[in-house]
């Protein structure tokens, strides 16, 4: 548990793009698969599937959380509202919101 508490910290670090976190990286994916962690073995495959889009993601300050959060927020109105408004109301919810 704490090889796995150590990972989790070190892993929550490279989450703030910085451009050396490239390499930071490819460090935590060694460090991981040296630990008897079955589970975040799958993880390292993953990333390493995607390699070129995590690289990217620990690095380039630029990501799409606000659209994404615009994007659930008006999810949510759509399913409160089911059944209950028309497209005006929703519609004025969304920009009111």
């Amino acid at each position: 548990m704490t090889a796995l508490a150590d990972l989790v910290h070190s892993f929550a670090a490279l989450l703030k793009p910085i451009s050396s976190n490239a390499e930071r990286l490819a460090e935590w994916i060694s460090t991981a698969r040296q630990e008897d962690l079955p589970h975040l073995h799958a993880f390292t495959r993953g990333l390493d599937r995607d390699r070129h889009a995590v690289d990217a993601a620990v690095t380039l300050p630029h990501h799409n959380g606000t659209t994404e959060g615009v994007n659930t927020k008006t999810k949510l109105l759509k399913r409160q509202m089911y059944g209950r408004a028309g497209f005006a109301l929703l519609r004025h919810r969304i920009l009111l919101g």
